[in-house]
């Protein structure tokens, strides 16, 4: 992003499981992470005249347990589930009459990977007494792990509060002032959580985040800039006297299924003197062993290998792996191999990381004893490191590259059968052809990738503004990333959303709809690869209620749905506009025709259900149940608009005017019910409140005209006057908001300084979120900070405006 500070930066963005990121302003402050914040080191150094220096990731960390969780090694605590009296969280509390139960804590559930020992479901108060003997720490954490809203006390100070869950474990600091409480002796852990829908969980202890130390002879490089675009992060360090360019690509390329959907990501060097004089210049990149695994503790082998052309490092866990053994929201794969590949000339060498330091450092090489290497050890005690040396670098720069790949072996589970990742169809593909195709393709990849990144950017910038243009660029290998490209049975494009940091979900609908502007933008096919499992879910007889699904499992499980709870009204709607949607993208209505009946089966609910909804849930669940809801109706009005804009396009000019009429005519009515003085209203009954009515965008972007404009028009100019600093609510319920539905409420907006007064403080959120992860599309707007979710695929949302641009012409 230009002139930008990006919240997290994505360097390596394949799928779910292989996403790399750093969370810092510097790429050498603080270790790079998988998306959820797990650490996954990726480590770089150069030495020029052999004076050595770090440029990528820092020196890795340790988490010694102070306090275990209940995961690592169950305790036992005090809780209640009636509301204690005041002062509860005090360490002096008595606690009478509370129960004592092991942890961890909840219901059962199949989302969680730690399973609960003590049941609760509604709210808990848990009191954890401890005992220390010294208070001296290098970086006291907070673990933890909860489903929905929690808040904890150290010694009766409150060190977190969350509204939003974390379905698995995460450290989180503790500030100064709950950390001077500490003593030796006796201490109180003491925590509440609230259930706001589903499954309900708490497990919390304490770690001790310890430094490894590096050799002393390691120099920090200085970061000169950054710029991320659409398919590349680009860096530039000062070291000593040499200029040294790091740049990240992924081609994520829609028009090239094939390069789009290959496991490997570039990176590349470029280094120029800038004293005028030659410089010996050496580098080195190494990549953990936690990129193979789940938990640090997960042990991994690996060794060198080399082909024709390549030689390629590899790191995986031991034989036999369970593949696709295990499913999740806040997890990492553990079986396949990450692959770490250059031209043959280049050194790698699989070893302990220290040692591969150490040695770089010294002699400007790498060395590992394979004998050695493939005896399994703890993740966190294995590398692969790959040494380049560019030779005498003067003024006139000298560029190498390397590839980090995966290989998943499977990617998913649909209905019993183990699918293969779209580049992996062809069985006579393998990991070391995909990384030679690569090798083979990169000088043109990188060329399309930064005539596509200027394109897409000046494309934004022109419908939307530099600030929009930024937030697009943020956005593109973020949503691509949090899905994952399969063959179907059949042989089909099956594209799979994983909800991140939501429930972890596979498939999700309303997750398909707000990222669907994107990939509608670029390549309606892997829409299409996105609805077909809920069309062929409900096709097959294994789904058999009247409405469309809300997902079909857990990732990567797809064997059905798995989410608590049905969004009748949400899904059908979705799943019909999005199908109109398809059609005006395509010029035609042949994937609507395809999956007819069932499409009909879902109008006809929408027609007797969508109009009033009862009590369910919305795509925004997180905010609870509504009845009546306002925003949800125009979703189901549009989707009963849909069916019948579909049937014009198919032929059948009864059904059209059938129910293009009833649309028409419920909007009306809804008009009559929603009005609510100078806007609509939240729900039908409950007048002085208000929501964003982002579902009335597809009125506008596919032409229906269901609603007369002044709709559109009364609703943005009530919104202009509810913003907050960090842009505009939800509704009036709460002050967070979602991102991607502030730029579809923008885009209802006529006039270009409406559309950018909605973008500006979105894009300041960006810009100064405290909240130093993926992009979360959930955010408090009067602080900047995440509420809940990050890395989502949503965010594919952002491109709607382009796409209302693009269907203009």
């Amino acid at each position: 992003m230009n002139a930008q500070r990006p919240p997290a930066v994505p360097l390596v963005t394949i799928d779910p499981y292989t996403s790399i990121w750093s969370f810092n302003d510097q790429l050498n402050e603080g270790p790079t992470r998988h998306w959820t914040g797990r650490a996954q080191p990726l480590n770089g150094y150069v030495r020029v005249d052999g004076k050595a220096y770090q440029f990528m990731g820092a020196p890795s960390t340790a988490m010694k347990p102070v306090l275990p969780t209940g995961k690592q090694n169950p305790y036992q605590a005090a809780y209640t589930t009636a509301k204690p009296a005041a002062g509860w969280e005090s360490p002096a509390f008595g606690a009478e009459g509370w129960q004592t139960g092991t942890a961890p804590y909840g219901n059962p559930s199949d989302r969680h990977p730690a399973k609960p020992a003590t049941n609760w479901l509604d709210e808990i108060w848990v009191r954890r007494p401890f005992e220390l003997t010294s208070t001296q720490f290098e970086k006291l954490q907070l673990l933890i792990s909860h489903n929905d809203q929690a808040e904890v006390f150290l010694n009766g100070v409150k060190l977190y509060n969350s509204d939003g869950g974390i379905s698995d474990y995460q450290t989180r600091p503790i500030p100064a002032e709950a950390l001077r409480t500490l003593k030796p002796g006796r201490n109180v852990l003491a925590v509440r959580c609230k259930n706001t829908g589903s499954n309900a969980f708490v497990d919390f202890g304490l770690v001790d985040e310890q430094t490894v130390k590096l050799p002393s002879a390691l120099s920090k490089a200085v970061q000169q800039s950054l710029k991320v675009s659409a398919t590349q992060s680009e860096y530039v360090f000062r070291t000593g006297p040499l200029e040294l360019g790091v740049t990240f690509t992924t081609p994520l390329l829609m028009d090239e299924l094939e390069t789009m959907t290959r496991p490997a990501s570039y990176i590349t060097y470029r280094a120029r003197s800038t004293d005028g004089k030659p410089h010996q210049v050496e580098l080195m990149t190494s990549a953990s062993g936690l990129l193979a695994v789940n938990q640090p503790e997960q042990t991994v082998s690996g060794n060198v290998q080399v082909s024709s052309n390549l030689i390629f490092g590899w790191l995986g866990r031991p034989v036999p792996q369970q593949v696709l053994g295990q499913k999740g929201d806040n997890v990492r794969i553990d079986w396949g191999y990450a692959y770490l590949a250059a031209p043959k000339g280049d050194r790698i060498a699989v070893s302990q990381p220290t040692d591969l330091v150490q040695t770089f450092v010294q002699k400007a090489t790498v060395a590992g004893n394979a004998e050695f290497n493939t005896q399994p050890v703890p993740g966190t005690e294995r590398a692969m490191a790959l040494v380049q040396n560019l030779g005498s670098v003067s003024a006139s720069p000298k560029q190498t590259h390397l590839i980090l790949g995966y290989d998943d072996l499977y990617s998913v589970q649909y209905f019993g059968e183990n699918l293969r990742g779209w580049w992996r169809r062809n069985p006579e593909m393998s990991a070391e052809k995909m990384l030679t195709d690569a090798e083979r393709e990169y000088t043109r990849l990188m060329e399309k990738c930064r005539t596509f990144d200027r394109t897409l950017y000046n494309d934004a910038l022109k419908v939307g503004g530099k600030e929009y243009a930024d937030l697009c660029q943020l956005a593109y290998r973020q949503a691509i990333a949090a899905h994952k490209t399969v063959a179907g049975p059949k042989g089909e494009v099956l594209f799979f959303s994983k909800e991140n940091f939501s429930n972890g979900s596979i498939g999700t609908v309303d997750v398909t709809y707000p990222s669907a502007p994107l990939f509608l933008l670029y390549n309606p096919v892997l829409l299409k690869g996105m609805m077909e499992p809920i069309f062929q879910y409900s096709e097959s007889g294994k789904w058999t209620k009247p409405f469309a699904a809300h997902d079909v499992g857990t990732y990567p499980i797809a064997n059905g749905q798995t989410y608590p709870e049905d969004m009748p009204v949400e899904e059908c709607g979705n799943m019909l506009i999005l199908t109109a949607a398809i059609a005006r993208s395509e010029g035609n209505a042949a994937y609507a025709k395809q999956h007819w009946p069932v499409l009909t089966t879902w109008v006809d609910y929408l027609k007797k259900e969508g109009f009033d909804p009862a009590n369910q849930l919305c795509t925004d669940d997180f905010a609870g149940h509504l009845a009546r809801n306002a925003n949800l109706s125009v979703k189901a009005i549009m989707g009963i608009a849909a069916y019948g804009h579909l049937a014009e396009t198919l032929g059948q000019p009864d059904v059209a005017k059938e129910h293009l009429t009833l649309a028409r005519d419920l909007a009306r009515r809804w008009m009559e019910m929603a009005r609510d003085g100078d806007h609509y209203a939240l729900t039908f009954d409950k007048k002085g409140t208000w929501s964003q009515k982002y579902n009335l965008v597809w009125d506008k972007l596919l032409n229906l005209n269901i609603f007369p404009k002044e709709v559109a028009q009364t609703e943005v100019a009530y919104y202009l006057k509810q913003q907050k600093p960090f842009g505009l609510p939800l509704d009036s319920r709460k002050t967070y908001t979602k991102g991607d539905w502030i730029i579809w409420t923008a885009t209802l907006a006529d006039r270009p300084q409406d559309f950018q007064a909605f973008i500006r403080p979105l894009h300041l959120y960006a810009d100064k979120t405290t909240s130093r992860v993926p992009l979360s599309d959930w955010h408090e707007t009067t602080n900047a900070r995440q509420v809940g979710f990050q890395a989502r695929s949503v965010v594919g949302g952002f491109f709607i405006k382009m796409l209302e641009e693009k269907w203009k012409k």
